[in-house]
């Protein structure tokens, strides 16, 4: 059994067919992670002793003939900014490098009710602010594939973990890319829901009105699955959905996309766009097309113009979100201080990233006074005109296509001295979040030097079951997910 190569469909099976036991599979895992995660740093925490307990916990029900849950018996990692109840959640800082939450997110309680197992929490850019999981407090992410590139971020923890073999399932959050973009890095399968449809309860706050919880898997049937598991409304977040979600995303899978409208913005093939990139997404574009799709190009000049909003609106978010972190209640405190107003001062000076300082520092200066009609209420009113543009779009296409990320995966340390120039890898990605609707990544090729490529298919509010219709049918045609990382450079 090559335990790196099951998908959840496949492991679900092999328990009715008693192949092997939630024990031994979780046991993989742990002995896999254990072997490889040195080398990749995926991991800041892992639940070892918990997850084999509730491993022998479900073999148990499995041996009586009982229910065992949507993801009974399935190991799932979690990004380190989504709270678990008696397990560290740090957001990869060194101000949170102690905290145990007394409570566990939404997105946990219902994985955890649909019988799932929580083997660890991933690494991630600290506060989720970053594009490459460089700027954790702890370790640096490798992406898999090569382990001299970055995974993407901020969750390339969970997505470097999927592509490693390490977990089927993985957890990431989404405030401006943070799950597709390392998603395409590591060619998994990466979905951004529409705001609303999954609970943020428990999700450590970046930028409220954008973050997103969302999943990673190796198949769009195995993200179908996970949605499903996770979604609909919690009376604890005031921003989650109020209607009735999708309840069924996977038995209209195999549909295919004839007869359906795909718009492809000009604007994302302009200047800038990797080569290899682009010939990946034209092989794309024809299979869509053989497939009985109606593909046409049009314009969307809103997909290059959403970057300045986004990083004004995300850092004015982050600077009150982030303000809870004084030395005063709880986290990291300063040893050195002689008032109120310097353990303040130090305990963010030595708490906090040089990222994480930036955005705190932009968000807090956009929101002064002087400079709010300046800067935060002209970002706010270009946001109202993203929204009514891609609504716009909707009416015409029931789809929108684009590349996940215009560069391929980079070396690690190669962006790090030019935050624009990491920011810019966000391009394709910042305006779904400012609108609200839903994307997901999935892998369509890979450059000369095996590197994966990731194509983005974007969709109406609460139209998930389309996308991930149309995300199946390409994933089929194309063939890409039967290719794997697996650590070939570290076995």
């Amino acid at each position: 059994m090559k335990i790196e190569e099951l998908t959840i469909e496949e492991i679900q099976k092999a328990y009715q067919e008693k192949r092997f036991t939630v024990t031994e599979i979780v046991q993989g895992y742990l002995d896999r992670i254990n072997k490889l995660d040195p080398q990749i740093g995926a991991f800041i925490t892992l639940c070892k002793e918990s997850a084999l307990k509730e491993a022998e916990a479900i073999d148990k029900k499995l041996a009586n003939g009982e229910d065992i849950g949507m993801l009974g018996g399935i190991p799932v990692a979690i990004k380190d900014n989504i709270c678990t109840r008696g397990i560290k959640t740090t957001c990869a800082s060194k101000i949170l490098e102690d905290f145990i939450p007394p409570y566990d997110a939404t997105v946990v309680q219902r994985l955890k009710d649909a019988g799932a197992i929580i083997i660890g929490k991933t690494n991630m850019d600290e506060f989720a602010m970053g594009s490459s999981t460089e700027n954790s407090a702890f370790q640096k992410t490798k992406n898999p594939w090569h382990l001299d590139k970055v995974p993407g971020g901020s969750s390339g923890g969970s997505a470097a973990a999927v592509a490693a073999g390490f977990a089927p399932l993985t957890i990431g959050s989404d405030t401006g890319g943070s799950i597709r973009q390392p998603a395409a890095f590591c060619g998994a399968v990466g979905l951004k829901p529409t705001y609303g449809l999954v609970s943020r309860y428990g999700l450590v706050a970046f930028a409220s009105s954008l973050d997103q919880v969302g999943p990673f898997t190796r198949t769009v049937k195995d993200c179908a699955i996970s949605l499903q598991t996770i979604q609909g409304h919690d009376p604890l977040d005031t921003t989650s959905i109020q209607r009735e979600p999708e309840k069924d995303y996977i038995s209209d899978l195999h549909k295919g996309v004839k007869g359906l409208r795909i718009g492809i913005p000009k604007e994302c093939f302009k200047e800038g766009l990797d080569p290899e990139i682009r010939s990946a997404i034209e092989k794309a574009v024809r299979q869509l097309e053989e497939d009985g799709a109606v593909v046409e190009e049009f314009s969307l000049p809103i997909m290059d113009s959403g970057l300045s909003a986004y990083y004004i609106i995300s850092s004015a978010e982050a600077s009150a979100n982030l303000a809870r972190y004084d030395g005063v209640r709880y986290g990291y405190r300063a040893e050195n201080f002689t008032g109120i107003e310097e353990l303040m001062e130090n305990t963010r000076t030595e708490g906090f990233g040089k990222e994480v300082k930036r955005r705190i520092m932009l968000g807090t200066y956009v929101l002064s006074s002087g400079y709010y009609d300046a800067y935060y209420k002209k970002a706010m009113m270009l946001r109202q005109k993203i929204q009514k543009v891609m609504k716009q779009a909707f009416e015409a296409y029931d789809i929108i296509l684009t590349p996940t990320s215009p560069v391929l995966p980079f070396s690690i340390g190669e962006k790090t001295a030019d935050p624009m120039e990491m920011y810019l890898a966000d391009i394709y990605t910042v305006n779904i979040n400012i609108a609200g609707v839903p994307a997901i990544s999935i892998p369509c090729g890979f450059s000369k030097e095996k590197l994966p490529i990731g194509l983005q298919l974007i969709g109406d509010h609460y139209t998930e079951k389309k996308l991930l219709q149309a995300a199946y049918s390409l994933e089929q045609g194309l063939g890409v997910y039967h290719e794997t990382a697996f650590l070939k450079e570290a076995e």
